[in-house]
């Protein structure tokens, strides 16, 4: 298993590994192209490519030749980074491979001077909420969203003091 840089030519494989990732939570909260026209289950290759024009990257997770999950690094203001598009194939998930994914770019914001990374999760996922907080991201405040069926649990990881309070650290996923 190995992380790399993804390029913009692989915007259609991204876009589907992202679409797949997130079907089984689109249903459980009764997402559709309706209602939540954004989410993540209903990307496209032109999301993907919209993202890399906007300076995000992505980083990929392959193993054996097959790209089985990817996280996007977006970096709008000094000492800032967002943490968008995690996916993991639900084959593959239960694995250790979003968590992966999460440190390699945690590694990544840190070697280009961030100071902390943000994220935006679907509130009533408490499921997600809870893995996010064993990584060290702290709910920061929950936003209501007029086009949104949801409400929006903003979510912050400090790398600041980075080795004394990162349970990734600590754990020695990250170097």
């Amino acid at each position: 298993m190995s992380i790399r840089t993804a390029s913009p030519a692989e915007a259609p494989r991204l876009a589907k590994i992202i679409r797949i990732a997130n079907q089984a939570i689109a249903r459980k909260l009764g997402l559709n192209q309706e209602n939540a026209p954004k989410h993540p289950s209903f990307c496209t290759q032109d999301w993907i490519a919209a993202d890399f024009d906007r300076g995000e990257r992505y980083f990929v997770c392959e193993t054996a030749g097959e790209l089985v999950g990817c996280v996007a690094y977006g970096s709008p203001e000094t000492g800032l980074a967002f943490l968008n598009r995690l996916a993991v194939l639900p084959d593959f998930q239960g694995r250790g491979i979003g968590e992966r994914l999460v440190s390699h770019l945690i590694t990544y914001a840190r070697a280009e001077k961030k100071q902390r990374i943000s994220i935006g999760i679907i509130a009533a996922n408490h499921t997600l909420r809870n893995w996010y907080e064993t990584l060290g991201f702290v709910p920061l405040e929950t936003k209501t969203f007029g086009h949104l069926p949801f409400d929006v649990l903003f979510m912050q990881y400090s790398l600041v003091d980075f080795k004394e309070q990162n349970p990734l650290f600590k754990k020695k996923i990250v170097p």
